[in-house]
């Protein structure tokens, strides 16, 4: 896999693709439709966010590329990889309790702020690609 040079697309499968961590400068793209939703993007090595609606759906610090993105009413799943490890930030519905699982290994359950906010760390390898999973309880 790699960065998504048209910063968002939707993939033969039917998921999202998004985010160019080797961007030297910020770039964005807006009004992206998919599945009754608008997106907006926001890529470059220092961050990359995805709006669904105007809402932060996803962020990541520094800057990654995800592939096969979905979100369900139950988890949200995706592929990323990053050049140095990465703070994730996904939104789920305000105080839930969710499970992360990272390549299939639980790394525990947490319970959301106020805004639906689940922030988590991913320890990433150049070159490797990190399965996620964000599943509401």
């Amino acid at each position: 896999m790699a960065n998504v040079k048209e910063l968002i697309k939707t993939e033969d499968n039917g998921t999202l693709s998004f985010g160019d961590f080797s961007l030297d400068q910020k770039t964005k793209l807006s009004g992206f439709a998919y599945n009754d939703s608008v997106y907006k993007v926001k890529t470059f090595r220092e961050i990359t966010r995805l709006e669904k609606n105007g809402q932060v759906a996803y962020e990541s610090v520094p800057g990654s590329a995800v592939h096969n993105y979905t979100e369900t009413d139950r988890q949200i799943c995706f592929d990323v990889e990053a050049p140095s490890d990465l703070q994730i930030t996904v939104e789920v519905e305000p105080e839930s309790e969710v499970k992360i699982l990272i390549n299939d290994i639980n790394i525990g359950r947490m319970k959301s702020n106020l805004g639906g906010k689940v922030s988590f760390s991913v320890e990433m390898e150049p070159d490797e690609v990190t399965k996620v999973q964000v599943i509401k309880l």
